[in-house]
């Protein structure tokens, strides 16, 4: 872990830090409570990190199961972002960018650019397999992670950690939720 933010970032010490209500999924067939290494890790580092994990909860890999529980978290005003893991690769069982992405409002083009640049320093050119993504669905932001430890914790310690404290300049995410309902 690093307190230093990622390049051409910085925190600005006058500025308060706002707690994000974040709920973890893990989407997995084999995964539960006792074998989730990668959601407790999830939620390890946000609550460590001054959020609160407001829901965690597990699926299948299951398009409609995925959408059934993320609408359900869409639609609770006491979530602001979701964090998934696991479904992300190119296997048959693998569909949660099929499942998210229809419910994004809009998609969080970057997030993809920048964690395949992140994760090339990991893992190299097996980035290629990992199907990350980021959207936003009413006012709620969504980040879909791959299913492994270090996907999970470079995702939140890289990248999604420091868009979500408010803290975080020249720009961040929790400034934004204000206006995220705007038309």
């Amino acid at each position: 872990m690093t307190d230093t933010p990622p390049p051409g970032g910085r925190l600005d010490p006058a500025l308060a830090f706002l707690p994000v209500r974040i709920a973890i999924l893990t989407i997995s067939d084999t995964r539960d409570a006792e074998s989730d290494t990668s959601g407790a890790v999830l939620e390890r580092l946000t609550t460590r990190d001054g959020h609160v994990c407001a829901g965690r909860a597990f699926v299948p890999d299951d398009v409609e199961a995925i959408r059934r529980q993320a609408r359900a978290w869409i639609a609770d005003p006491q979530i602001d972002a979701i964090i998934s893991t696991g479904g992300t690769g190119l296997t048959g069982r693998d569909v949660t960018p099929e499942a998210l992405r229809p419910l994004f409002d809009k998609e969080i083009d970057g997030f993809s650019a920048v964690w395949h640049a992140v994760s090339y320093q990991s893992v190299g050119l097996s980035t290629l397999q990992s199907r990350a993504l980021a959207g936003l669905a009413q006012g709620t932001f969504i980040f879909a992670l791959p299913g492994s430890n270090g996907a999970c914790r470079d995702g939140w310690e890289k990248i999604i950690r420091w868009q979500l404290d408010s803290r975080h300049k020249p720009c961040n995410m929790v400034e934004l939720m204000p206006r995220l309902m705007e038309r």
